[in-house]
């Protein structure tokens, strides 16, 4: 079993933060994910039967699209999902080989390809359905952050982000170190709200949201009795959806 550095002990925590308010569900970010840890390190995340009745596929980031609140008055949420990079990641301990594990010096879950023998513990213990298998290589894959790219000294300073930050047009990913309280995703996360997926699971995700802005009230939208009526509370009124989203996607 793996040993985790405590959580309180890292002087960085690499993570992002997503701007709920501004993502319009694009798949940007799946797509530019794709792209680019298919032709790096990572690939290739064979896709399998992809127009068959039983698709399947690797991929690190996935978006999941909702509605909330009650008819007339509803929204569309998206909501993009990847590795938390969990400062207790419940991944690593239960891996009998050692293939999970997460970085001392950033923070950073990633997977040892070279040790990994595809049982498929790992994704039984996250609780957010976020590894994946890859069926051509029988290895678990799964969000890296880029990490081949936001430490590649060839490319320039501003390119040195994972490839979901650059794709997005909206600017809803920011990146960076939430142990930095200077840092733009620290400053967003205090001024805007932002709030972690699942705290009572009590593995401390690093990445984190930033919920959307509630207004006073929708557009034409009336009660009973012709009152104006809010938007629902999304960040409470969707953790029932939120949590039974994570745990159908968990892997078998």
């Amino acid at each position: 079993m793996n040993a985790i550095q405590p959580a309180d002990t890292l002087a960085r925590q690499l993570a992002l933060v997503i701007d709920l308010n501004v993502c319009v569900g694009c798949h940007a970010c799946v797509t530019s994910c794709k792209e680019w840890n298919t032709s790096g390190a990572a690939g290739p995340l064979t896709d399998l039967n992809t127009r068959g009745a039983q698709p399947t596929g690797t991929f690190f980031n996935r978006v999941q699209t909702y509605e909330a609140g009650a008819f007339p008055v509803t929204e569309t949420i998206h909501f993009p999902k990847s590795c938390l990079h969990c400062e207790e990641p419940p991944c690593v301990p239960v891996c009998p080989t050692g293939a999970s594990y997460k970085r001392a010096e950033d923070g950073i879950v990633l997977v040892d390809y070279d040790k990994c023998i595809g049982c498929k513990y790992c994704a039984w213990a996250c609780p957010y359905g976020a590894r994946e298998f890859d069926e051509e290589r029988k290895v678990m894959t799964k969000c890296t952050l880029c990490v081949d790219r936001v430490y590649d000294e060839h490319l320039p300073p501003q390119d040195r982000k994972p490839a979901c930050v650059k794709a997005c047009p909206t600017g809803a990913r920011l990146f960076g170190d939430v142990k930095d309280p200077d840092s733009e995703v620290s400053q967003a996360i205090r001024e805007r709200g932002g709030y972690q997926l699942m705290p009572e699971w009590g593995t401390q995700p690093a990445n984190q949201y930033l919920p959307r802005v509630r207004t006073a009230a929708v557009a034409g939208g009336r009660g009973a009795g012709g009152a104006a009526t809010e938007r629902p509370a999304t960040v409470d009124a969707l953790k029932p959806t939120l949590a039974a989203l994570c745990a159908g996607t968990q892997e078998a």
